[in-house]
């Protein structure tokens, strides 16, 4: 017998039917003649739609300017839909990230687009590690230490994350699946909820986006252990890196970049990938960026779709390996 569906499938599956019916053609319609338009799957004001909004505004691309278009919902499911089913012709781009091309079409089994198939790489905007943030009621004063103290006492230790499939949540699993350690996930709603209740010492550590945690490091109201990238980064060059820290092997960024429809012309992509790259090197929007904690890219459209879907390789493995559903 087939399991009933959950709640979250069925609204999932109700979204993405009326978008098929009725999104891309009508909001083309819609939308001012000539723009280009980002969509982004988050609401105004997030992270996300920040970074999308410091690139948008200094774009124009044959004299077209460009615009966000929020399409928030089922884990930016709804706006990637609705960007593979659009016409491919440079007019309508999707804001993607590792949650939008490997974590949540993995987690939910998503069918009605294809990740890899559905789409071309345009630019990479640019990625940017996360912090192992400890609180006071974590012991470990390294990351050697906190590993032993995991081994110690499977599954004893707590951390805190946005819940299943956010970029810290994701960030932990691979920690533990590399450092080979048991760890108990406590969800709350979003990361500043998790600092607060580190600050209170009720949970002791996180994975926190770099913009999350440089106010509390700054300010000594917690520790940081390290830095989840390759090489330190330039907003904590005192930050030692996993690896540096004793963790070989591992690593985290969190990247941005634009995708467009899979059958858009290859001449179409390079012009908008040349004026992104001419955006990202204007010192205005380099220092926003690198605020934010982001190394920025100067990727072409072909080394783009291979670091996605390299990377995307590597979180389909994380999250089979950890047997992660997303009804958890």
């Amino acid at each position: 017998m087939k399991p009933a569906p959950t709640l979250y499938t069925l609204l999932l599956c109700s979204a993405l039917t009326v978008l098929g019916a009725n999104g891309p053609a009508q909001a083309q319609a819609d939308s001012p003649s000539g723009t280009i338009r980002i969509v982004v799957g988050a609401p105004p004001g997030g992270a996300n739609d920040t970074v999308a909004r410091i690139v948008a505004q200094h774009m124009q691309v044959d004299g077209r300017g460009v615009i966000i278009e929020n399409k928030n919902g089922a884990a930016s499911m709804i706006a990637a839909q609705y960007v593979a089913r659009a016409r491919p012709d440079g007019a309508t781009l999707l804001l993607g990230s590792q949650t939008t091309i490997a974590v949540a079409p993995t987690l939910q089994n998503v069918t009605s687009f294809d990740p890899l198939r559905d789409f071309t790489g345009v630019a990479l905007i640019g990625a940017a590690p996360q912090v192992l943030l400890a609180g006071p009621k974590l012991k470990a004063n390294s990351v050697p230490e906190l590993i032993a103290q995991a081994k110690a006492a499977p599954g004893d230790i707590d951390f805190c994350s946005g819940g299943i499939g956010t970029s810290p949540y994701m960030a932990a699993v691979l920690f533990a699946q590399t450092a080979g350690i048991e760890l108990h996930s406590i969800p709350f709603a979003g990361e500043q909820a998790c600092i607060t209740e580190m600050l209170a010492g009720r949970l002791p550590f996180m994975f926190a986006n770099a913009p999350t945690a440089l106010p509390y490091i700054q300010d000594k109201r917690l520790r940081a252990l390290a830095v989840t990238s390759a090489q330190r980064a330039p907003f904590a060059p005192q930050l030692p890196t996993t690896a540096e820290a004793g963790l070989k092997n591992y690593e985290v960024s969190t990247w941005l970049g634009l995708l467009a429809p899979a059958a858009t012309p290859p001449a179409v992509v390079d012009k908008i990938n040349a004026e992104i790259r001419r955006v990202l090197r204007l010192p205005d929007v380099r220092e926003k960026l690198e605020a934010q904690g982001y190394l920025l890219s100067d990727d072409t459209p072909a080394q783009f779709t291979q670091y996605y879907k390299t990377d995307r390789e590597k979180w389909v493995a994380v999250i089979e390996k950890a047997g992660i559903k997303g009804t958890q």
